[in-house]
């Protein structure tokens, strides 16, 4: 059974990664802007302010009474500062500012005795101080526009850029890489599949320019590799049928006392022997992508079952209607040629049925006998070339043991997909899954 692994596409695992890293590195970048910059900032300006409030309170309580007013105005008009003499205390706040925590230290160390700011809202929102000065309880505020900041706002936005930004620049840097690995993955596919890709470019990145060279020169060697097996396999074919004719015609020419059981099993012998070498030159050509055309299905799989009749075996087929497909009519005559054959020779001489099922851009070929079936565990391992579960090696009780290996390779070639599955009610079901 082949083990299934968890995986995860390389885009959204680099960009996972690269996002994770950059969003670690602005978090820090933030603790550190925040703990060495922006608060030593806040604490001087709330210093700053806080001094300034309590000399404006500690100014007013020395002026004589009739210039007050003119000074209350002109802190009015420069600082925006309101101040106020004998009014009663108001209550403490619950709202809770990090700017005004720091007012209330600053304020509290200036004063000589804990001030905390204080918060009213009517038509606009003020802040204010209550400080003893005197003798008097001197109230003196300032509205929040003076402040003219909200550090939270600021760091939320800063937080949402960062990620926005971070996650962004992981989706580009992760895509240079994906986009050219697709390619490459393509290509290795074609390859596989015995055809020559478009030529993968071989410029930008040094690495990635070398990996392309690398599979262009890989291809045209497959492709020649795949031409020279063609020739080779062609080569022997030739020089072992020479000998082969040799020894018919030798057989022939014995003597009439021979016995007749070893001139039999002699010339089954030598038409073992060329079938076995048509086999491996059917192997050899049909692997080799052949031109799609426009194949009627009903009138294939009519012909298949036609001829299974004719030669004694039980093939039941029912037309499926419109069945059209455009496919290499050799590789798919000789794939469901050798499943139906198989599923013949194994079926323990019962009916063989044919179906055909179509589904978008699917078709799906099943070919379903009710002999003894396979062992689950064998169901893979006959696909294997010369691979028999029966092991006698006897051609009365089983083939060479390429069909399935062929049906296979040239269902791989072609993009499609050979299968055997056990029926329930017993047998064997051979599917063919045509995609596209």
């Amino acid at each position: 059974m082949r083990n299934v692994k968890k995986t995860r596409p390389l885009l959204r695992s680099t960009a996972f990664t690269v996002a994770s890293a950059l969003l670690i590195l602005q978090f820090c970048f933030i603790l550190a802007t925040v703990n060495y910059l922006m608060l030593p900032m806040a604490k001087r300006s709330a210093d700053d302010l806080a001094a300034l409030l309590v000399l404006s309170a500690q100014t007013w309580v020395e002026l004589p009474p009739e210039t007050r007013k003119d000074f209350e105005l002109e802190l009015a008009n420069k600082h925006q500062f309101m101040l106020f003499d004998d009014l009663p205390p108001l209550p403490k706040h619950d709202v809770y500012l990090p700017y005004l925590s720091l007012l209330d230290s600053a304020l509290s160390a200036r004063a000589g005795e804990p001030v905390s700011i204080k918060i009213t809202n009517f038509e606009t929102t003020w802040f204010w101080a209550e400080i003893h000065a005197g003798g008097k309880l001197i109230r003196i505020g300032f509205p929040k526009e003076r402040l003219n900041m909200d550090p939270l706002k600021i760091l939320l936005l800063a937080l949402a850029a960062t990620i926005v930004l971070t996650l962004l620049t992981a989706f580009v840097l992760a895509r240079r890489i994906t986009k050219p690995l697709a390619l490459f993955s393509l290509a290795a596919q074609k390859i596989g599949e015995g055809n020559i890709p478009e030529a993968l470019p071989e410029t930008g990145i040094s690495e990635l320019s070398s990996l392309s060279d690398t599979l262009n020169q890989m291809a045209l060697q497959v492709r020649e590799l795949l031409a020279n097996r063609t020739t080779l396999l062609a080569g022997i074919s030739h020089d072992l049928r020479t000998p082969l004719a040799r020894m018919r015609l030798a057989i022939e020419m014995l003597p009439d006392n021979t016995d007749p059981k070893l001139i039999a099993r002699l010339q089954r012998d030598v038409e073992d022997m060329n079938r076995l070498i048509g086999e491996f030159l059917g192997v050899s050509r049909d692997l080799q992508k052949e031109p799609a055309q426009l194949i009627d299905l009903n009138h294939l799989l009519d012909e298949l079952a036609d001829n299974a009749k004719t030669d004694g075996a039980q093939a039941v087929w029912q037309a499926h209607g419109e069945a059209k497909i455009v496919a290499g009519e050799m590789s798919l005559r000789r794939i469901l040629g050798n499943l139906l054959g198989n599923a013949i020779r194994y079926g323990g001489g019962k009916t063989v049925e044919l179906k055909l099922e179509i589904s978008g851009n699917k078709t799906v070929i099943r070919i379903l006998d009710n002999g003894p079936g396979i062992p689950p565990q064998e169901l893979e391992n006959v696909f294997r070339p010369f691979y028999r579960v029966e092991t006698s090696r006897s051609q009365t009780t089983g083939g060479s043991g390429l069909g399935l290996a062929i049906a296979r390779q040239l269902a791989e070639a072609n993009g499609w997909k050979v299968e055997l599955l056990a029926r329930d009610e017993g047998g064997l079901e051979a599917r063919l899954t045509i995609t596209g």
